[in-house]
């Protein structure tokens, strides 16, 4: 019951960290939007600073996060970000609500980054390592005090009953860190915006 509960825990926070980088992805893309509605040099400074910090994003906060560490160049463009935002001055209504709904999507976009830099050093603790492969390996061996006749069918069904048991903490053991791996959530979403803001006019 327990590496089942397990499994299913780290296979949520797997998926909710693919769904924070969508969030991420989709509150720079709204922030974009918004930015052509600033126009003028504002707007232009904060179309460019949102470029930096996708491309940092990508670039310098993935391999970061692969080796459970913090990129500062990450931080360091959403400083710049917040303030290209904070700089601009709005001239009428029209413009206020501009930079009220920007701030909005800014923050989300800075929530949706600590949310992925928390989920990528992992979720199970050391405790809960030791009891699963301590009971794997308890529970192979206890199979050694039933014995049959046949030494084939004893070792098939015990090499069987391994497979079964030590396949679910491997599946833990790829997963627990979401951004690392030969199972990992990549960039991809971020990839996207990025081509989209870089692609050419036609």
């Amino acid at each position: 019951m327990l590496l089942a509960f397990v499994v299913i825990v780290v296979w949520q926070k797997f998926s909710d960290a693919e769904d924070v980088v969508v969030q991420e992805a989709g509150a720079a893309v709204t922030i974009n939007r918004l930015a052509e509605g600033i126009g003028g040099a504002a707007g232009a400074a904060l179309h460019d600073r949102l470029l930096d910090y996708i491309q940092t994003a990508i670039v310098e906060d993935w391999p970061a996060m692969e080796q459970g560490r913090l990129s500062p160049a990450g931080t360091h463009a959403l400083d710049e970000l917040y303030t290209a935002l904070l700089t601009f001055h709005p001239g009428d209504l029209r413009e206020a609500g501009i930079l009220t709904e920007s701030l909005r999507q800014l923050s989300v976009l800075t929530q949706a980054r600590r949310e992925r830099l928390v989920r990528a050093s992992g979720t199970v603790p050391a405790v809960i390592w030791f009891v699963l492969f301590g009971g794997a390996v308890l529970t192979v061996c206890f199979t050694f005090f039933f014995g049959t006749e046949n030494l084939l069918a004893q070792a098939v069904m015990t090499g069987a009953l391994s497979v079964l048991i030590f396949s679910a903490p491997f599946v833990v053991v790829a997963i627990d860190r979401p951004f690392a791996g030969s199972v990992k959530v990549t960039p991809d979403p971020l990839a996207v915006v990025l081509a989209d803001f870089t692609k050419a006019p036609p």
